[in-house]
């Protein structure tokens, strides 16, 4: 039996998610935070956006792959603050349809984000390896690229939409969205955790090498000071790419794998509007750590500004 012609409301009380009619102060302070979170994640993302387009010095492979990055996380904006809108007692009042579409916008921003994530670190890996500063890589073969991360995105977020959900099936109801089927989170989190595993042993193999390169230069004075320099500060921006990128995204993948696998005694719902908001965040990290430590991209953000 299916039922698609049921409210919000019904599958909320099947998974036993509590669904409020008026705004608690915990609600409002979410939605404040959240609201806050996503304006700043837009304005940042839109200056790298226009910075890329408007100088001519950031026409390669990496920064068109940074652009996209930004329109990822630009769109997780957009996606964020519908779900702002569209939360708390107004929940109770969306359609199926529109509330598929809110958690579509999610899904498919976010995994566009870390998808572009992966794809900036096989091209760092690469030009790192070959002593490059911009890889070979020709821009119709970056434009397809580009069109293949958004396609994945596309189809990761709406398959659920499609039939991958629970509406003829309750018993496979999920506690923290409702209307998805317990099996579509499990792997979305595992599809999230690989990309995740993949990104910490391609940045794992640059450290190491970045380190390496560095102790065998400091044997030579011949090295010229600031090739030194530009490995120092690689090693910190892979640092901090990795740690920002640990620390946002894997607590929310162990929650919905937690709750694809059916675990009972896991509390999911206590944290599950905190965990995603700490994923929103890496999209403003992404921004600062990508552009900021880019000593063309700051003096274009200040021409644009100015």
């Amino acid at each position: 039996q299916c039922f698609y012609n049921e409210t919000v409301g019904f599958f909320y009380n099947n998974s036993r998610k509590e669904l409020t009619t008026y705004w608690r102060t915990k609600d409002v302070l979410v939605v404040a935070l959240g609201l806050t979170v996503s304006v700043i994640v837009l304005l940042t993302n839109l200056l790298v956006i226009t910075a890329i387009i408007i100088n001519r010095r950031f026409h390669y492979p990496i920064y068109y792959l940074l652009g996209n990055l930004a329109a990822a996380d630009l769109f997780a904006g957009i996606a964020y603050m519908f779900l702002m809108f569209h939360t708390g007692p107004r929940t109770a009042e969306l359609s199926l349809k529109t509330w598929f579409i809110r958690q579509s916008l999610l899904d498919t921003s976010l995994t566009a984000s870390v998808v572009n994530l992966l794809a900036i670190a096989v091209e760092r890996h690469q030009t790192v390896f070959t002593m490059q500063l911009h890889s070979k890589m020709s821009n119709q073969r970056v434009m397809i690229l580009i069109f293949c991360i958004w396609v994945t995105a596309l189809l990761l977020g709406l398959i659920p939409s499609y039939g991958w959900h629970c509406l003829c099936a309750l018993e496979k109801c999920s506690s923290m969205a409702p209307l998805y089927s317990r099996s579509y989170l499990t792997f979305w989190a595992i599809s999230n955790l690989v990309i995740f595993l993949i990104m910490v042993v391609v940045y794992t193999h640059i450290f190491i090498y970045v380190k390496r390169k560095m102790t065998r230069m400091s044997k030579h004075t011949s090295f010229h000071p600031r090739y030194k320099e530009t490995m120092i500060s690689l090693v910190k921006t892979v640092t901090i790419i990795l740690s920002a990128f640990v620390i946002c995204w894997t607590p929310g993948q162990v929650v919905l794998l937690l709750d694809g696998l059916g675990c009972k005694s896991c509390n999911v719902l206590a944290v599950e509007k905190y965990v995603l908001l700490l994923a929103e965040i890496n999209s403003l990290i992404n921004a600062i750590v990508y552009s900021y430590r880019d000593n063309e991209m700051r003096n274009t953000f200040r021409r644009i500004l100015c």
